[in-house]
């Protein structure tokens, strides 16, 4: 599992600044603010991502992502559950990937293992088959948000 100290951070704070978002390092062994999933899952607070250095990097480009795909209505209240439904959160996945792609020395294939590692369950098994096969719902739904083009290049905007 790739984690937040072994990735270029400063490439990371700026891909989420441009989202609106901040990254927020807590001390090590400490409880992290917003965490949905506990121990090292990254937290989401408005728009704050929570994470320690041995927070993976999936839950923090998954966190971040979930408050670039909802309305702003819910994000004004956000603390710790992103909510959403089943196309959002799929959207969710999609989007995470995408953002691997964006760090040096993450990728996407880096993502499909960490997320399988996880535990994120697809149709297809794993999550290399459901991006390359059966993921167009998703990429759809970021598309008629606003969130990709039609060729899938980020419009770094929020819904």
């Amino acid at each position: 599992m790739l984690l937040l100290n072994a990735i270029d951070r400063p490439a990371l704070g700026l891909l989420l600044d441009r989202y609106g978002l901040e990254l927020v390092l807590v001390a090590r062994e400490t409880i992290i603010p917003g965490s949905y999933w506990g121990e090292r899952e990254a937290g989401l607070i408005g728009a704050r991502i929570y994470a320690r250095l041995d927070t993976p990097v999936h839950s923090v480009l998954h966190e971040s992502a979930h408050f670039i795909c909802m309305t702003p209505e819910r994000r004004a209240g956000l603390d710790t559950d992103a909510g959403g439904d089943h196309p959002e959160e799929n959207a969710v996945c999609y989007l995470q990937i995408l953002f691997a792609e964006l760090l040096p020395n993450v990728g996407r294939s880096r993502m499909f293992r960490d997320m399988d590692e996880w535990g994120y369950t697809f149709r297809l098994g794993t999550a290399a088959a459901w991006f390359e096969q059966d993921a167009e719902d998703a990429r759809r739904w970021l598309i008629d948000h606003g969130l990709i083009d039609p060729s899938g290049a980020l419009t770094y905007a929020c819904r």
